[in-house]
């Protein structure tokens, strides 16, 4: 690439989900775009994140039906387990999908790509690989990466973290998991069924950000399955030698294990674009932004996805960026709102929700709030695939303006779909309860939760008085 100052209508810090939603939006409607990008393309949910980890989810799932034959007729058979060959279809999966997040992919579409650090020297400009970037606009889309706790000696060890597990080939005798959030559980669930002895240690509950009545679904089945669940641990230091992790907790016995994952938070990536030379107010959580997605203190600077500050899902990332080429390209007043975004834990059974969750809409509406009910015994799909665990439950106003939804079960995440629909557009109930569904279908129960609503004024004395009145008239 030819040295030489460039002045595009947009720069892209970052080539993750936000920054390339950006990129190839703007560009395809006419923008010049430059990208810049130390890392790898794709950022942290195609390479660390979402796709690895449902790609070795997959893998553990396969392991699981092999073990849970014998209600179907079909003899059970313990899997011979290749852990090598699983984190090599992890690496396909990544490959498969590479292709479409790839340099050649955005210079074809006429993306100018950098691949370097970027680093602010001015409010108005970056340099990158020696090249100095002057657009109308900034985009910083550059992500999180994993938070580590201040325990003490943690630093001094080789852990783990969702950056480097899908690189490991050898089969831990023993996971140590620090963290029991999304991340942590899932990992959970895919090393144990992959034949790992696993414990997860939580300071405070697992899957805290969801309705305890469902999550307590999930953590039974994990807990039935050989995960030893800690709660409420306070891990004093963490140590390694030749012969593993020892993790010293207050009040409990050292624990001892072959490999060690932290999955306790996140932060955002931001340490190393000199944002003060830039003018960009910026906290812990991420840069400081308007409800446009706009630097409080240097209005040609958006911020998308992860350091944002906000929720830290993909779809967020997608949903940020579509805003921001509104706002940047064709001058239209934006606002994000996170009402309706959707969020899942891709555990065995899975955990979805969208909206208010119970105690959110009674802290908000009082007494005003219905909840309803609809557990998957009560559907004959999931009879006849022998999978009846978990409930779906829905919140409305007493006057059945949907509010929110939680599920729990299989293929809860595509479940909630309509949901996220509802609660975005303000549905009432009877939208959702007039639907025709195919049957035998899990999607049902959204349509019988939704009917229940209406059950208590149809088949009331009052609805038989009025039916037998009108059966005089013949």
């Amino acid at each position: 690439m030819a040295n030489g100052d460039l002045t595009p209508d947009l720069c892209v810090i970052g080539a993750g989900s936000a920054g390339l939603a950006v990129a190839a939006g703007a560009v395809q409607m006419g923008a010049s775009v430059v990208l810049i990008e130390r890392g790898r393309m794709g950022g942290d949910c195609l390479n660390y994140g979402c796709v690895p980890s449902k790609a070795l989810l997959a893998a553990a799932q396969q392991a699981a039906a092999m073990r849970q034959g014998a209600k179907f007729g079909i003899k059970p058979v313990e899997p011979d387990i290749d852990f090598a060959a699983v984190m090599a279809h992890v690496s396909r999966v990544i490959a498969a999908i590479a292709p479409h997040d790839s340099q050649d992919r955005f210079e074809g579409l006429g993306v100018t790509v950098i691949r370097a650090s970027a680093k602010f020297t001015s409010p108005l400009t970056v340099v990158a690989d020696g090249r100095t970037i002057r657009p109308r606009r900034f985009v910083i889309a550059t992500g999180s990466r994993p938070a580590a706790p201040p325990i003490p000696g943690l630093d001094a060890t080789p852990y783990l973290t969702n950056e480097t597990v899908f690189t490991n080939t050898v089969l831990p005798s023993h996971l140590i998991i620090i963290g029991g959030g999304p991340i942590g559980m899932e990992m959970a669930q895919a090393h144990r069924r992959l034949g790992a002895a696993v414990t997860v240690l939580e300071a405070s509950s697992p899957l805290s950000k969801d309705d305890p009545e469902l999550t307590a679904i999930v953590l039974q089945r994990l807990a039935e399955e050989g995960i030893d669940i800690r709660t409420g641990q306070t891990i004093l230091s963490v140590d390694h030698s030749d012969a593993g992790f020892q993790v010293t907790l207050e009040g409990a016995a050292p624990l001892t294990g072959s490999h060690l994952l932290v999955a306790a938070g996140r932060a955002p990536n931001l340490s190393d674009l000199e944002l003060e030379i830039g003018g960009i107010a910026h906290a812990p959580r991420g840069i400081t932004v308007t409800a446009g997605l706009r630097s409080i203190s240097n209005r040609r600077v958006y911020a998308a996805g992860d350091v944002a500050g906000g929720l830290q899902f993909t779809h967020v990332a997608g949903y940020h960026a579509g805003l921001i080429v509104q706002n940047a390209l064709f001058r239209l007043p934006v606002k994000a709102d996170v009402t309706a975004v959707p969020w899942v834990t891709y555990t065995d059974p899975e955990l979805a929700h969208v909206g208010l969750s119970e105690a959110d809409a009674r802290a908000r509406y009082g007494s005003g709030v219905t909840v309803l009910r609809r557990a998957f015994t009560e559907n004959d799909r999931a009879q006849a695939e022998g999978r009846t665990d978990g409930f779906l439950k829905a919140v409305a106003t007493r006057s059945g303006r949907t509010l929110g939804a939680s599920i729990v079960g299989k293929g809860a995440g595509e479940l909630i779909a309509p949901w996220a629909l509802a609660v975005a557009r303000r549905d009432k109930l009877s939208r959702l309860a007039r639907a025709i569904l195919p049957y035998p279908t899990r999607s049902e129960a959204s349509k019988h939760v939704a009917g229940a609503y209406f059950t208590p004024k149809l088949y009331s004395d009052c609805t038989r008085r009025f039916v037998r009145f009108l059966a005089r008239f013949g």
